[in-house]
């Protein structure tokens, strides 16, 4: 009895030490491609149907027009993405019109570029409200990011298009 109970703390233990591990923005996978939901992607093209359900004989209820702006995707299906962008708009847009490259979108005016992850830090450069930067890196409360051409460290919670507890290498 006593080995039984041992081996059950044992596996309770692993089991325990997995979903610790896990961090929640992946816990759930989609039924596509297996991937965290919900995520984040970009939008590839310069302009992107979104429609009401998940097929071209849906009527296209929005058009997103800013290149590399950064979408949530909430649910697949075949070929088809349901996403939402900072504001909560969207709908289903074609996979073939988003990219894994990631972006962010600076969510307050004067946000500073840090040359490192430390709020006293020298700036690189400012950036204001709605520019669009590649995602570089991110630790718990830092993101490294590339905007129009300036590197530096942003605080996390000036970002959109990145989970609280994502960590990128």
């Amino acid at each position: 009895m006593i080995f039984g109970q041992n081996r059950l703390l044992r596996f309770a233990a692993v089991v325990l030490a997995a979903l610790i591990a896990v961090p929640t923005w992946a816990a759930e996978r989609g039924p596509v491609t297996n991937l965290p939901m919900p995520r984040f992607v970009s939008l590839k093209a310069e302009e992107g149907n979104v429609r009401r359900g998940p097929s071209l004989s849906h009527r296209i209820d929005w058009v997103f027009t800013r290149r590399n702006m950064p979408l949530e995707i909430t649910a697949e299906y075949g070929h088809w993405r349901r996403v939402r962008d900072r504001d909560g708009q969207g709908g289903w847009i074609h996979y073939s019109l988003l990219s894994g490259v990631r972006h962010v979108i600076i969510e307050q005016n004067a946000t500073p570029l840090l040359i490192k992850p430390d709020p006293e830090s020298p700036v690189n450069a400012m950036a204001e409200q709605g520019v669009i930067a590649r995602l570089d890196s991110c630790g718990l409360d830092w993101c490294r990011i590339v905007a129009d051409g300036n590197k530096g460290w942003v605080e996390k919670r000036r970002l959109w298009g990145i989970q609280p507890d994502e960590i990128r290498e």
